[in-house]
């Protein structure tokens, strides 16, 4: 699914106006259907309703909504606000529509002064102030309604956004004076600000309604953001031919762990196997030979000369892939090698966890790891990195530009883990759950896209597929488990019936 910026929304709504093709008030009468129908289903009639409608098209989704309430038997109070004496088209003309329906419990044209309404619990507030068009901060009069709305105990749906929230950048919002919904009804496709934590509290529940946009119109705008669907996964996944032996499965190539961190090499290693992959041998620190004997005895293990920590890299030509970081620790014995290791190897690799942070710690070092490698950094790791970010936008926007800079993929970890490819497009993956906040799941996926190399599968299906596949098979475990008592070791057990799911 393509997430569109404010200007391609509007593109869209022209592309569908002009090609279905169907009148502009028509299609947003189709919208306000769709809203009126979402709003009903929730609340009765017997709910007092306030719409704050701007002079905008959102203010004209408002009208046309209040409109359709009140043909229902709802108690409707609608306030439109003209400050500026200018009123879009769409707008003028649902509220004539509003005025002449004569289905209105109130209707009020704000023009100067303005003395709101009591809003109490109990009763349900509509925001249709402004939408996804917004550019700047709301100021004055605007914010001040906001708040009082945002203070008040009443329910409050917002209509494509909340008022105040711009679909993309809020860096330098004002966020006391954004709505908090209960509700939002966004129309069409979720927007690039929904998919960040930080904007939840303005959110809350979201619903996303088809309003039927061209379909043509939306496979031709160009997006470079996209939320990864099922039926992609699907079509990516290598099948297994019935006569395959080990040797062709791929072999894999772990390198972590360090003295007191071998359950990162354990768990690494653990998903990798259950991913596939034909043969996985691990390179640990000889402290960590009979713990990985015993709890993978699958595994092949490769010990490093040094007792406790990685000190020296390995050759990677009978490697077809691999992974290097959990557990390995960041001493700087154990720097030296790592980039070494980055350098020299030829085969796809996957920087996760502690390689992540020793390129923190030397910066440089960016410009001489090969391209075509995934990093895989939470937050705080990528911070790191790349310095303090002031809000995920940001951070999203940075991550874009590391990944095309050092042409590789950088796997931005999160609720909708965005996968930036080296050409600048943005996949985001919709599965995982918040019981997957635990240590060890990092190391999980590590493990996973590891594996999908040393099978055969290019870099960018490894890194959508492997994402994927994590947050599934961690869905699946919550369904069972709950989120509180989800571990890392979770995710390795449902793996199977994540492949068992999309194969099905």
């Amino acid at each position: 699914m393509k997430i569109f910026t404010s200007s391609q929304i509007k593109e869209l709504d022209r592309y569908t106006i002009e090609h279905e093709p169907i009148p502009s008030i028509d299609l947003m009468e189709r919208a306000a259907k769709a809203l009126a129908r979402a709003i009903t289903d929730t609340w009765n009639n017997t709910v007092p309703v306030v719409v704050f409608a701007g002079p905008g098209n959102n203010g004209g989704d408002a009208l046309a909504v209040a409109r359709m309430l009140g043909d229902q038997g709802y108690q409707v109070s609608t306030y439109l606000f003209n400050i500026s004496g200018h009123l879009a088209e769409e707008c003028a003309a649902n509220k004539k529509r509003l005025i002449e329906s004569k289905r209105a419990k109130a209707f009020v044209e704000v023009t100067q002064e303005f003395d709101p309404p009591r809003l109490e619990k109990g009763m349900l507030v509509i925001d249709g102030l402004f939408g996804s068009g917004l550019n700047k901060p709301l100021a004055g009069g605007f914010a001040s309604l906001v708040k009082y709305i945002n203070a008040s105990q009443a329910d409050v749906v917002a209509i494509d956004v909340p008022s105040g929230l711009m679909t993309e950048d809020n860096t330098y919002n004002i966020r006391a004076n954004i709505i908090r919904a209960n509700v939002t009804l966004t129309l069409q496709q979720p927007k690039l600000a929904f998919l960040f934590p930080e904007n939840q509290m303005f959110i809350g529940q979201l619903r996303v309604l088809d309003i039927r946009l061209s379909q043509e119109g939306i496979e031709k705008i160009e997006a470079n953001y996209t939320i990864v669907e099922e039926s992609q996964i699907r079509s990516m996944l290598l099948g297994r031919d019935p006569f395959a032996h080990k040797g062709q499965m791929g072999h894999a190539l772990l390198i972590a762990g360090s003295y007191g961190m071998a359950g990162a090499a354990i768990l690494a290693t653990r998903a990798c196997l259950r991913a596939g992959v034909g043969k996985v041998t691990v390179h640990t620190p000889k402290m960590n030979r009979n713990i990985l004997q015993v709890a993978v005895p699958e595994a092949v293990l490769q010990f490093d000369p040094e007792e406790t920590i990685f000190s020296e890299a390995v050759e990677t030509e009978d490697f077809d892939a691999v992974g290097i970081g959990p557990g390995l620790g960041q001493s700087e014995a154990t720097a030296i090698p790592m980039i070494a290791q980055l350098r020299r190897t030829t085969c796809p690799i996957v920087a996760d966890a502690d390689a992540l942070n020793i390129l923190a710690s030397h910066r440089a070092w960016l410009q001489q790891i090969p391209k075509g490698v995934i990093l895989t950094p939470h937050p705080k790791e990528f911070d790191r990195i790349e310095g303090h970010s002031a809000d995920s936008y940001e951070r999203l926007t940075k991550a874009r530009h590391l990944a095309e800079r050092i042409q590789g993929y950088v796997i931005l970890k999160g609720r909708y883990t965005a996968i930036c490819m080296p050409d600048g497009h943005i996949l985001f993956n919709p599965t995982g759950n918040a019981g997957m906040a635990t240590a060890g799941s990092g190391d999980v996926l590590t493990g996973i896209i590891t594996a999908l190399l040393a099978r055969g599968y290019k870099a960018p299906e490894a890194c959508v597929v492997g994402t994927y596949l994590h947050g599934l098979a961690g869905d699946l475990a919550v369904r069972d488990l709950g989120e509180e008592s989800l571990i890392a070791e979770d995710i390795i057990r449902y793996l199977s019936r994540a492949f068992k799911r999309l194969k099905e």
